[in-house]
């Protein structure tokens, strides 16, 4: 039985014995963690049993999460809507992702102001590069972008300049929280305040929207800069460590733009193996659900081997480089790596397809850089000095040289660049270039991204390496959570669900208790705590939990808050009541007045807002601007008797409606031509050397494209040779077939010359092929 080498596979191994009814004593187990010939041969050479304690403790896992499914899920049906689901796990990432988004909504922007500087040790240019510096800034590419913040440095360090910050004023550290006492450092400091220009931020709150920008230039009487401190030390960069699951799904996210999901099913074919020619059929990654960042000794010897070949024998270090894994990680797993270190990403062109070859790319740098030697930098630090009659102001200056590349040989340099420091010495008068006092504000916290919710999951113990992408795919598929900008954001159903389980279930969806509960199962796998007797302890309090909340629970639709709006029609106030859409108001005169109104996601009522759009359907009536869970739309104001509408961008925008022939986008990947293809009724763009090239990308934003109109199946007088339902002729694209009227639970088709056969019954069940 050679199942994966986790809790899953164990249990999947005992199953199979016990469903084939083999006796335990001729059981051979046998595991390995890539699919390579030497690797399976070294597994067979060592079989055992079966592990009865990895086993028990997915039983228990199993169980632990029917119990609370099972028992919450109706809960819930009866008490905010119907078809919701609870999770013992997935509720808990619902929870991080509500805490986290009530942490943005109670945040306060508190307002501080920096003083930055551009200094230069030529004094007597200093004049002229000012000039030349801020026409730099003026400058755009192509893409009418400003100068990257690389490019700003290169032309600091071909001019002999650099940056710095204020860190002291008068002894104490700078720290201004108004634009009065900034301005008049900045004003001792030589600025002369030429415009103070104002502006709202209308999306920003509290502080923040008020927003002050200061227009200056340096005058002739400023005080001269002195640098007074000069320090020189050495710092190192270690290599990153290898991958683990939620590491790997995060560098995916961040560098490749790939999701949980998409990188898991990627890094499943890497590990099932691929054809090579010559070779047959190898895996190319190890098992890639794991906790552990422990490497094998032979992985790490190749490694060190292939580094010294590769890149000489600096950049091998002393020795091995070893990096410590997660509380709860099983150690008998590795870290995600290639099965072969000298197969590298370039000898695999044309073999993986684009995903593929670029995943895996990612994991073999990363695991190959992990043994390699440290960068080592030469950092400067400066102390610059300003007396002025007021006050004295020390800034501080930093610039690093990398000294010896290591690692980053393989991996490149951080691509923002690195500051560096003319030659200076203690003493030398420096000139200021530009001096500008900005406004900021403290930020809230993010919201979380997939790749940082995985991130907290793994950090908080919540879940295990094989449930983090299932996990972020079932609370956006029950609707609880919702990605916008590639950040989480959560629906009211929800906050609702969350708030309810949160108050009459305060301990089982506590973070440290799920927490404590992956404890305990690590327990039953070391033969440390009994599986039986900790599915009692759970299920006892549980139980009487859920029988408090079956009767005191109040049901969602009868929970109202107030709001600030009054009814149109009678004029009593409205409340925010909750459907399984999310909150809309309602007036508190019901029945008597059943006026509602939408809310937008913060609450504020949406007016009726008639657009100077013609309905394309009728060509009559004007259009008015709507919204519904895929976004803001136009519909006609004839609804529902005239059905048209016209879909919108994000600032609710009309989008034109094209023909697919007139959509001209080239593939991203390989430069071919996209074309339309559809998913359902919803288009998007796929490119024409499919399967070769498997990229899509969506429709460009300003335009939408008409989905072919619905068609009725026509009856054919024939029956299903496999099912015995009656067959019809249904439309696509690529034009009629015939299918079976029972689809979706019987998917039998032809393409329409078989149809005399199908009539007069020719053709069997046996024979049955799907349509071309």
């Amino acid at each position: 039985l050679a199942t994966d080498l986790d809790r899953e596979g164990e249990a999947i191994a005992w199953h199979l014995a016990e469903s084939l009814g083999v006796p335990a004593e001729k059981v051979r187990r046998v595991i390995f963690n890539q699919i390579t010939a030497s690797a399976i041969r070294e597994a067979f050479e060592h079989p055992h049993s079966i592990d009865m304690n990895k086993v028990n403790a997915q039983q228990a896992r199993r169980i632990l999460d029917r119990l609370v499914g099972y028992e919450l899920s109706p809960l819930l049906w009866r008490k905010v809507a119907t078809g919701l689901s609870a999770g013992r796990v997935q509720s808990v990432a619902v929870r991080l992702v509500v805490m986290r988004e009530r942490e943005i909504d109670a945040f306060e922007p508190k307002e501080y102001w920096r003083i930055g500087a551009i200094l230069t040790p030529r004094l007597d240019k200093a004049a002229d590069l000012a000039g030349q510096w801020q026409a730099f800034l003026a400058t755009r590419d192509e893409k009418d972008n400003p100068p990257t913040r690389q490019a700003q440095q290169e032309f600091l360090e071909a001019n002999q300049a650099f940056r710095a910050e204020l860190l002291k004023w008068n002894g104490e550290r700078f720290d201004a929280d108004n634009a009065e006492t900034a301005l008049q450092v900045a004003q001792a400091l030589g600025l002369e305040v030429r415009e103070l220009q104002t502006s709202e931020d209308l999306h920003a709150k509290g502080a923040a929207r008020n927003r002050l920008t200061v227009v200056g230039a340096l005058g002739s009487a400023g005080p001269d800069l002195v640098v007074t401190d000069l320090k020189q030390r050495d710092s190192r960069t270690k290599p990153p460590a290898p991958f683990t699951t939620a590491t790997l799904q995060h560098a995916a996210a961040v560098s490749l733009r790939f999701g949980a999901a998409q990188t898991m099913r990627l890094a499943q074919q890497l590990y099932e193996g691929v054809d090579i020619a010559g070779e047959g059929s190898v895996g190319l990654i190890t098992y890639m659900r794991t906790d552990s960042r422990h490497l094998a000794g032979e992985a790490v010897s190749a490694a060190r081997n292939f580094i010294g070949e590769q890149f000489g024998q600096d950049y091998v270090p002393e020795k091995p480089n070893y990096y410590s894994s997660a509380r709860r990680a099983q150690e008998a797993h590795e870290a995600v790596r290639p099965t072969d270190v000298r197969r590298r990403p370039d000898q695999l062109i044309g073999v993986l397809d684009n995903r593929q070859h670029r995943l895996y790319r990612l994991i073999w740098d990363r695991f190959v850089a992990c043994q390699m030697a440290p960068a080592l930098w030469k950092v400067t630090e400066a102390d610059i000095t300003a007396r002025t009659p007021v006050g004295e102001a020390v800034f501080k200056a930093m610039g690093r040289k990398l000294a010896f590349d290591g690692f980053m040989k393989l991996t490149g340099r951080p691509k923002d660049g690195e500051p560096t420091l003319p030659e200076l010495q203690p003493g030398r008068k420096v000139a200021p270039v530009e001096l500008s006092p900005t406004q900021h504000f403290t930020q809230p916290p993010p919201r979380y991204t997939e790749a940082s919710l995985i991130k907290a999951l793994e950090a908080d113990g919540i879940g295990r390496p094989s449930t983090y992408a299932s996990i972020i795919q079932t609370i956006q598929s029950r609707g609880y959570a919702e990605l916008i900008e590639r950040t989480f954001h959560p629906t009211d159903l929800g906050m609702v669900v969350t708030d309810k389980l949160v108050k009459h279930f305060p301990e089982i969806f506590d973070v440290h208790f799920t927490a404590q509960l992956e404890d305990q199962l690590d327990k039953i796998e070391d033969a440390q705590a009994d599986w039986v007797q900790v599915l009692k302890e759970f299920y006892g309090p549980f139980k009487a939990e859920l029988e408090k909340a079956t009767e005191n629970m109040v049901h969602a639709k009868a929970e109202t808050q107030p709001s600030e709006y009054k009814c149109e029609l009678c004029e009593k106030p409205m409340v925010y009541r909750f459907s399984k859409n999310g909150r809309y108001l309602a007036c508190t005169g019901y029945p008597d007045c059943k006026q509602t109104h939408p809310v937008d996601k913060e609450g504020k009522k949406i007016e009726r807002v008639e657009m100077d759009v013609a309905c394309p359907e009728c060509g009559k009536k004007p259009m008015v601007l709507r919204r519904s869970r895929f976004g803001v739309f136009l519909g006609c104001s004839d609804y529902p008797n005239c059905r048209g509408v016209v879909p919108c961008d994000g600032d609710g925008n009309p989008k034109r409606l094209v023909k697919e022939e007139d959509v001209k986008e080239t593939c991203p990947e390989c430069a071919a031509p996209m074309e339309v293809k559809w998913k359902g009724r919803r288009p998007f763009l796929g490119c024409n050397r499919y399967p070769d090239c498997k990229a899509t990308a969506k429709l460009p934003p300003d335009v939408y494209i008409k989905p072919p109109p619905k068609t009725e199946p026509k009856d054919t007088g024939a029956v299903c040779p496999k099912c015995g339902k009656p067959m019809v002729i249904r439309s696509s694209r690529r034009g009629d077939f015939i299918a079976c009227s029972g689809y979706p639970k019987c998917r039998n088709a032809y393409d329409l010359e078989k149809l005399d056969d199908l009539k007069a019954g020719k053709i069997t069940a046996e024979e049955t092929k799907p349509a071309a």
